[in-house]
């Protein structure tokens, strides 16, 4: 009796050694989160498991000449990072704090962990949605200070690849000119459709370059009826309008000054790339084969701008005979144009539409005005639905 006493009191241990042993080993694995301020592209999830978090892309500058680019992972209230100036390429570290106010310290470290700076500014988001970040940089101990603005590009690769600006920068002293342009590449990517949309962007850039060269080569040799001393230059920026796996819209704003001249002139160019098939798209692979879109984009833009015209008062300056004119059902009227998730970009350039006094105009056109013209399985059909 004394043993099969025993024997049940140790069967009723091993049971119960074997349950909490089976509970420990069915317990869920202990989540690692990432220490705040790490450079992690990744969330916790409230309910387990790991939420990937896209970077935010910055393109800005610091005063008026450091132009840099600057990626960004917010985690509530931390952000980490890197940056770097477009001159020099080299990558700095950056990680900080943002609070319910939207003020926010980015402290930047070199390559040995010595911190070299400190941006101090406000987080906000503008009128198209994008975030912008303005404030000052300074030296660690506050020296040194110099104001900055950075504004978000509407960039969601689901990859490695980022955009890099690429600049040529040029004085020449004898023919007196300046070149200051630069252009957008695809960095990262070891696909060749990724190198096709860069060799249209350099395309683009360098032959506006060797134009203006060619220009001021043959302006060197001609009588200089003005007595002007000013020299000529020439300037080039661009804008991402939309950047995503399958396509790329890149607005570039060009513009310069010919010695003698009475003002500087100024227009854009566009590149929209199709990354799926390698290649540049026409405003007709937009549409049905067939499709009056020229007819309906100037509808639509001719009623804007006179919308925009009206709300400016006396300072609209867009006459109507001008718009009828300018934003015709005309091709050459429509060349300027981007993709992005609202709707088509129509840029229309000074003397377009208005006086050179006025400048150039903007027509965001929502896709639920052209969506019955849309291609069903074309390039801006998913933004349609």
């Amino acid at each position: 009796m004394f043993f099969r006493k025993q024997l049940l009191i140790l069967l009723l241990l091993i049971s119960a050694y074997g349950f909490a042993a089976c509970r420990k080993a069915s317990a869920p694995a202990e989540q690692k989160t990432a220490s705040p301020g790490s450079n992690s592209e990744q969330l916790q999830h409230p309910q387990g498991g790991i939420t990937p978090t896209k970077p935010w892309y910055f393109k800005g500058s610091i005063g008026s000449a450091l132009g840099l680019q600057m990626k960004l992972v917010r985690e509530s209230d931390k952000l980490a990072g890197t940056y770097f100036y477009q001159k020099v390429g080299t990558k700095i570290d950056v990680r900080g704090t943002i609070d319910s106010a939207n003020n926010l310290v980015l402290e930047e470290f070199d390559a040995n962990g010595k911190q070299t700076g400190v941006f101090k500014g406000i987080w906000k988001t503008g009128d198209n949605g994008l975030i912008e970040i303005a404030g000052n940089w300074t030296k660690p101990d506050g020296s040194k200070a110099a104001a900055f603005s950075l504004q978000q590009e509407p960039i969601e690769f689901n990859n490695a690849v980022e955009i890099i600006a690429r600049q040529i920068k040029e004085k020449n002293k004898k023919l007196k000119y300046e070149i200051d342009v630069e252009y957008p590449q695809l960095s990262g990517s070891t696909d060749p459709n990724a190198e096709k949309f860069n060799q249209a962007a350099r395309g683009l850039v360098t032959k506006q370059v060797n134009a203006f060269r060619a220009q001021m080569t043959e302006m060197a040799g001609e009588e200089n009826p003005t007595g002007s001393e000013t020299g000529s230059d020439l300037g080039a920026g661009y804008t991402i309008a939309l950047a995503q796996d399958d396509l790329i819209s890149v607005q570039f704003d060009i513009g310069g000054y010919s010695a003698g001249a009475a003002h500087p002139n100024s227009y854009t160019d566009v590149i929209n790339f199709d990354l799926r098939n390698g290649r540049q798209l026409k405003l007709a692979d937009l549409f049905k084969p067939g499709a009056k879109y020229l007819q309906a984009l100037s509808a639509y833009c001719i009623q804007d701008l006179k919308k925009q015209s009206k709300a400016k008062g006396e300072d609209g300056m867009l006459d109507d005979d001008w718009i009828q004119r300018g934003a015709g059902s005309q091709a050459n009227n429509f060349r300027s144009w981007t993709i992005t998730k609202n709707g088509l970009g129509i840029n229309f350039d000074s003397y377009q539409v208005a006086p050179y006094a006025a400048g150039p105009q903007f027509v965001l056109v929502p896709y639920s005005a052209l969506k019955d013209l849309i291609k069903p399985d074309g390039p801006v059909a998913q933004f349609a639905k």
